[in-house]
């Protein structure tokens, strides 16, 4: 959400895990857009460009096929997350799996009535939450989101099944990078990401 009061082409950095029990505040300038509780950044947002070479899309029959593979389980680190969680029977159900004969992830996406707008397109801030999985389990090891890059080319048609992958853009260290996009079923690029993770550190 904190996207939509900065630009087109934007880059967030999260700072510190959201608070979801309780009202924060946004400062905007000419640099960009933060979040803040009270005065700590929660997180911070500015325009960039992206720059990452999008792969060739996966037909829905591979991307069905490929969450078979899906690494998720239903009492794991994730299985509570709205996007991805097994465990979530009120989340989006993208569960990307390995496809057969190339490096990357994918699932089909069908988005629900309620995450559309007026227009019955997935708004902005269901976009960026469905791309942020895929990239997640295409990362060399899974770590948790630090920086993320969106591009939205076309609206999302809620209703319409699509298909969202994932793939690796390398690693150093606990620095995890990775790319995700969201297909629609006919192959056009709707939505481009660019993700950082970072793997947590093991006591």
């Amino acid at each position: 959400m904190l996207a939509g009061f900065t630009g087109e082409h934007v880059a967030v950095s999260l700072r510190r895990p959201v608070p979801l029990d309780r009202p924060l505040s946004v400062a905007r300038d000419a640099g960009g857009s933060t979040l803040l509780d009270g005065d700590a950044v929660v997180a911070e947002a500015v325009s960039e460009r992206f720059d990452v070479d999008v792969p060739d899309p996966v037909d829905l029959a591979a991307a069905r096929d490929a969450t078979t593979r899906y690494r998720g389980d239903r009492e794991g680190v994730f299985s509570r997350c709205f996007v991805c969680g097994l465990a979530r029977d009120d989340g989006f159900h993208v569960h990307p799996g390995e496809v057969a004969g190339r490096p990357l992830v994918a699932s089909p996406w069908t988005p629900p009535a309620w995450a559309a707008d007026g227009e019955g397109n997935v708004r902005r801030e269901f976009v960026w939450a469905a791309l942020d999985c895929p990239a997640t389990f295409a990362a060399p090891a899974l770590g948790v989101l630090a920086r993320f890059v969106v591009r939205i080319d076309a609206p999302v048609a809620a209703g319409r099944e699509h298909v969202i992958i994932g793939w690796p853009l390398g690693a150093d260290g606990r620095k995890q990078r990775a790319g995700s996009a969201i297909f629609s079923a006919a192959g056009d690029l709707l939505a481009a990401s660019r993700a950082l993770l970072v793997v947590p550190r093991v006591a």
